[in-house]
């Protein structure tokens, strides 16, 4: 469901009249709709690590180097150098005095550190991407914009959950009559996009029911 559609699905729920293009929305409702979509749609991918935001890299640390741009689109889930996984580090001391452990990294500013090494090395990323919007050249950006922009959220969850969302968010009144509908509605969807976007059914929440 790209974004036009998501946005008049949202229109529908609030019994506001549909539009056929993005033109069409100068409202102020539409703006915030435009608005509170881009911001749940965030939010969603930010909350857990979600397997369909997961991405590779690689990149070059040269020899004698311990800094290099933090070019990593994301969140860094695992680190590899020559195979070997090397665990973050919040104390960045080390790295400035040349006293790093051999297996570990650290960022500073916009950078990454590492140990020196005597010879080029190639770091393996594993990590969350940030982006959460994929365009109509299936490029990823971080921003609903065109109205043909689609979630990386897997369907059917990002409809149920960006539509119910929305529709909390603007009209953000328990006493309406359709917003325990709207919220019952996104927790659901959220419990299954949990419970069904794994790949190894082993690996998917449950519940657990002990009598006493």
């Amino acid at each position: 469901m790209n974004f036009l559609e998501l946005i008049n699905k949202c229109l529908l729920e609030l019994n506001y009249k549909q539009v056929n293009s993005m033109a069409e929305l100068v409202k102020n409702d539409h703006k915030r709709i435009i608005t509170i979509l881009n911001i749940i749609n965030k939010e969603i991918c930010n909350i857990e690590g979600w397997n369909f935001l997961l991405r590779r890299m690689n990149l070059s640390l040269p020899a004698g180097v311990s800094e290099i741009d933090n070019t990593v689109n994301g969140r860094i889930l695992y680190l590899f150098i020559d195979g070997k996984k090397y665990n973050f580090s919040d104390n960045i001391e080390p790295f400035l005095t040349g006293n790093a452990n051999a297996e570990a990294y650290s960022s500073f500013s916009d950078k990454l550190m590492f140990p020196k090494f005597d010879k080029d090395k190639t770091i393996d990323v594993i990590y969350y991407t940030k982006n959460c919007v994929l365009d109509a050249q299936n490029q990823e950006k971080t921003d609903f914009e065109a109205e043909s922009d689609v979630s990386l959220i897997p369907m059917p969850f990002a409809e149920q959950l960006l539509v119910y969302g929305a529709c909390l968010r603007l009209k953000a009144n328990p006493q309406y009559f359709k917003f325990s509908y709207w919220l019952s509605m996104y927790k659901e969807a959220l419990l299954n996009l949990k419970s069904k976007t794994s790949i190894s059914a082993l690996n998917a929440p449950v519940v657990n029911l002990f009598r006493k």
